[in-house]
């Protein structure tokens, strides 16, 4: 402390002057090691991040900007990498076996800090099982402002992380953390996957069936609670959803040699759809009286309860969506609303999507629900309408 003294300006944050006003109000040097006794241990997460869930996501259109200037990747045995915008790389061992990797990390979008670990394992985990891949290892990445938040609460946080990989059959070996004022967390995994049962987002054919596995409108319901505006009862309905694995679906498909899926996160489901069009070159309809919404999103739309992170999801894949006159602007928008820990969307054949949704349904993925259909070749082009029979 005696050279932030003599200089004026504290060592460890040269933003602040020293003495800085905590050291003036309660004689406590955090450079000195030294702790406030009443760190918060009973916090609410979301207070903390300006940007909740996958909505702290850099948006596509400022992604796509810095992607173009990076270097293609050409090694042969990366057979999945950046240039298809997929959820997860994969890199080819041999003829039978080849790693599949993804990283995410986000901010908190509840306050309970095991269930947002929970959440952001889950939420992790989930881009290899778009890929078809069983997760084995991850590494665990936290942001964390251990300086006034108490241990327990980062503690909390990575044992949930830790309980849900466990879930998944996933061993964390270990992890990284940083010192930050915005609390982030999320996981590295790795995973294996035969090459030649790789499922992408490039795939999709005239005919085949669009099916989505979690209602979607976590993002809306997670703004509201930010602002104090959202019921407890969806509160918990999304926090169930986002803490459920998508293991299931991802084994079913596999299992019924379905080779066209992606995880809906925080580009919303019209971003993500939209990415799998332009990749497999297709035209694809949505039905929106099919999709499947959490009970209030709708409500808080009307409200005028519209994130930032909608407008620019909207922003970017609008480019892709034609919208049917009789579409309302709140149904639009949901379906760019950024999920956490969404589901899986799948392009399956005509012939076997009802046997998939059955096979889902059973299985307690009791959502799924066939919500369009891809219907002509195109460079990648999504009609939003309602379909001719509805629900």
């Amino acid at each position: 402390m005696q050279r932030s003294l003599k200089l004026g300006h504290c060592i460890c944050n040269p933003k602040q002057p020293c003495p800085c006003e905590l050291f003036k109000e309660k004689n406590v040097c955090l450079c000195a090691g030294e702790r406030l006794e009443d760190a918060a241990e009973k916090v609410q997460l979301t207070k903390f991040v300006e940007n909740a869930g996958c909505a702290s996501k850099i948006n596509q259109n400022d992604l796509k900007k810095v992607l173009a200037t990076l270097p293609s990747i050409t090694d042969p045995r990366v057979l999945v990498s950046t240039n298809t915008c997929d959820d997860a790389g994969v890199y080819k061992i041999n003829n039978k076996f080849a790693l599949v990797q993804s990283v995410d990390v986000f901010t908190p979008c509840v306050d309970d800090p095991y269930t947002f670990g929970e959440i952001a394992a889950a939420n992790s985990v989930s881009d290899i099982y778009a890929m078809g891949g069983k997760p084995l290892t991850a590494l665990s990445i936290i942001g964390f402002p251990i300086d006034t938040l108490s241990h327990k609460v980062m503690s909390e946080i990575i044992l949930g992380g830790i309980d849900k990989m466990k879930e998944a059959g996933v061993v964390v070996l270990g992890g990284h953390s940083i010192k930050e004022n915005e609390i982030k967390f999320g996981f590295a995994v790795t995973g294996f996957i035969n090459p030649s049962r790789i499922i992408t987002n490039d795939k999709a054919k005239s005919g085949d069936a669009l099916i989505l596995t979690k209602p979607i409108g976590t993002g809306i319901i997670s703004f509201a609670h930010q602002i104090g505006k959202a019921s407890g009862r969806a509160l918990m309905a999304v926090s169930q959803s986002m803490t459920e694995l998508n293991r299931i679906p991802s084994e079913i498909i596999a299992e019924m040699g379905i080779n066209t899926a992606t995880d809906v996160t925080g580009f919303g489901l019209l971003g993500h759809l939209g990415e799998m069009v332009f990749q497999s070159r297709v035209t694809a309809e949505v039905y929106a009286d099919r999709v499947p919404i959490f009970e209030d999103v709708l409500d808080c739309l009307k409200k005028g309860i519209i994130s930032g992170a909608i407008e620019r999801n909207k922003e970017y894949a609008s480019k892709f969506v034609s919208v049917a006159k009789d579409i309302g602007e709140e149904m639009e928008l949901v379906l760019y609303d950024p999920q956490t820990s969404g589901g899986l969307l799948i392009s399956a054949a005509e012939e076997k999507a009802d046997s998939l949704v059955s096979r889902l349904k059973k299985k307690g993925i009791e959502q799924a629900a066939v919500i369009g259909k891809v219907i002509s070749k195109s460079e990648g082009k999504i009609l939003l309408k309602k379909s001719q029979k509805r629900k």
